[in-house]
């Protein structure tokens, strides 16, 4: 059975994150993926990358409207085994560490946790200030894992797709999808 994977995408900087966690999803057998793309989403990936929002949501199995809150994902009857805001923005952060779900990437996000499934949020802002901390704070104690696309350094990355590889990576990881995007930490050599 297919393993099915919720990817929302949101207006924060760093688009090319979920695009490439797409990529590497729609080339991972048994993985069948949702996908939910935010307005702001869809002028970032305008902004920040060469590729059009027609490619993106070819990247996923099936693709919803951003203010369709009768689409599937928005009912705990769905059967996903996760979900992924990637980028997430300090404005979706916000609504999720309040309950807010005015839109299927905060409706779907509140079923995640009420179903008890992973929520994985890659927020993508610097510097936070208190208000950004508390409202991770506050969907993480809710059941959310905070991964900030904070790529690392260990594996000695020669390009930004490198960097971008490594918190996919990261993500994948999480969600227990099997990868080869960077070199793990083997520790030092003594």
């Amino acid at each position: 059975m297919n393993r099915r994977i919720l990817v929302a995408m949101t207006g924060a900087s760093g688009i090319i994150y979920g695009i490439r966690l797409l990529q590497v999803l729609r080339d991972t057998e048994s993985v069948e993926t949702h996908l939910i793309v935010s307005h702001d989403a869809e002028k970032t990936i305008g902004i920040e990358t060469e590729y059009t929002v027609s490619y993106v949501k070819s990247l996923a199995s099936y693709s919803y409207e951003f203010d369709d809150l009768a689409a599937k994902p928005s009912s705990g009857s769905f059967k996903l085994d996760c979900m992924v805001i990637i980028p997430c923005s300090m404005k979706t952060l916000a609504s999720i560490a309040v309950g807010y779900s005015d839109n299927l990437i905060t409706r779907a996000a509140m079923v995640t946790l009420k179903e008890q499934r992973k929520l994985v949020l890659v927020p993508r802002e610097t510097p936070l200030n208190q208000i950004h901390i508390v409202n991770m704070l506050k969907a993480c104690r809710a059941g959310a894992i905070i991964l900030p696309a904070m790529p690392g350094f260990y594996h000695r990355p020669k390009t930004v797709e490198n960097l971008v590889d490594h918190v996919v990576g990261k993500v994948l990881d999480i969600i227990g999808v099997e990868h080869s995007l960077y070199r793990r930490w083997e520790g030092l050599s003594t």
